[in-house]
């Protein structure tokens, strides 16, 4: 699951393999993610930032759920294989100036000020591929951490250039802000997770024995967060 909070997306807006044409009035879309934010925390959170960061997160947040609930939904595993290959269609779209998503047409602006990576969203996606394509159960720690490298520092790198900050310190703290709250949010949905089948934290040897080092581990990559923030 992605850091970022969720926002209600319907099926029906994801992207298809046939062209989508939407509407071009651009306060219509900001209009529309805004409702779609509405409902959470972030919304609120999000409305110290001045108008055009605002509206950027909001953006960005909307493509975070929505391939978040692709991920998580119950399609079967080869359709949110297809959803998701269709939202990397739609990001290269973005990336020469011819979206035809919603979404992805909010994030156009962010992306030509605030020099958004297109390297960032696929990464995002490919995280999303990884929960899609089968149950994650006793990673170990390299694939531990390639799933927040995907589901939770690529936001991070997105969300701090979005903010203003460009510089090797902000880099750092999306990395290590990133994976702090990505393991925090496994931790969290451990009893919902096992209902799914799916075990993060639990890394564990061929012999089945858990790896004493693991929950230490994990929480010196989350103590160190925190010495990234002044």
């Amino acid at each position: 699951m992605i850091t970022l909070e969720c926002l209600d997306t319907s099926i029906s807006e994801r992207p298809s393999s046939s062209p989508v044409v939407y509407r071009s009035d651009n306060q219509d879309n900001t209009i529309a993610l805004r409702l779609r934010a509405a409902g959470s925390s972030f919304f609120w959170a999000m409305q110290l930032l001045p108008y055009q960061r605002r509206e950027a997160m909001y953006a960005l947040f909307a493509f975070c759920r929505e391939v978040d609930d692709i991920a998580d939904g119950d399609a079967p595993r080869s359709l949110k294989n297809v959803f998701l290959s269709d939202w990397r269609s739609e990001i290269a779209l973005l990336y020469t100036g011819r979206p035809n998503h919603v979404i992805s047409r909010a994030l156009r602006e962010a992306v030509r000020l605030y020099s958004l990576q297109c390297n960032d969203f696929l990464a995002i996606i490919d995280g999303m591929e990884m929960d899609a394509r089968t149950d994650i159960q006793a990673p170990s720690l390299e694939q531990l951490d390639l799933y927040c490298e995907r589901a939770a520092v690529a936001v991070g790198r997105l969300s701090v250039r979005i903010f203003g900050e460009e510089t090797q310190a902000g880099e750092r703290v999306a990395e290590e802000l990133g994976r702090a709250l990505q393991l925090t949010n496994i931790l969290r949905d451990l009893a919902e997770d096992a209902k799914r089948d799916r075990a993060l934290p639990a890394s564990r040897s061929a012999t089945g024995t858990r790896h004493p080092c693991y929950l230490t581990e994990l929480g010196a990559s989350t103590a160190s967060a925190s010495r990234c923030l002044p």
